[in-house]
């Protein structure tokens, strides 16, 4: 999901306001979260994208849902984005926020792709290998793909590292056809 530029704005402002109560961090995990109920929850994104709803029926529901799970700068802030009609951007600002605050605080995230779960051992290896160039801290998202048939993808953001077996087939089944 690409940031907008609105998105952007909003999601930069948050992080500033945010770093500058020192509360940053429990707004990142707040933005995680909404972020995460916005991709798990259809209903939810319907209501953000409902015409119908009343704004500030829209903000009761948003307070009766993070009220008691959200720092009150977010809620504050998802009322501001309710009161400017814009909540029907509100997946892309929280993933912008996300986003920004990964950059600020030198955070890269590093997707590994393999045919079954990998051990903690080869986990520690790949991280070890990535740090060797990469000063900062490394989030690890584990997703397995039987089709792979065996070894596993790398990808660190726009860079991918194919190491399967199923791309070395493909690999040999074009040579011996040219």
């Amino acid at each position: 999901m690409s940031v907008t530029r609105v998105a952007y704005r909003y999601a930069q402002a948050l992080l500033d306001l945010s770093t500058e109560q020192n509360v940053v961090d429990k707004v990142n995990a707040d933005m995680v979260q909404l972020s995460g109920v916005c991709k798990e929850s259809k209903d939810f994104a319907n209501l953000l994208n409902s015409p119908i709803v009343e704004s500030k029926k829209k903000s009761d529901i948003f307070a009766a849902l993070f009220e008691s799970k959200m720092e009150k700068m977010s809620l504050d802030f998802l009322n501001l984005i309710v009161k400017n009609s814009r909540e029907d951007i509100l997946p892309q600002i929280a993933d912008g926020f996300v986003s920004l605050y990964k950059k600020k605080n030198n955070i890269l995230d590093v997707t590994v792709i393999s045919a079954t779960t990998l051990d903690k051992a080869t986990k520690d290896q790949i991280v070890n290998k990535i740090k060797a160039s990469f000063n900062g801290t490394i989030e690890l998202i584990e997703k397995v793909d039987p089709s792979l048939i065996g070894g596993f993808i790398v990808r660190i953001d726009d860079k991918q590292i194919d190491a399967s077996i199923a791309s070395q087939l493909s690999n040999l089944k074009n040579i011996l056809l040219n």
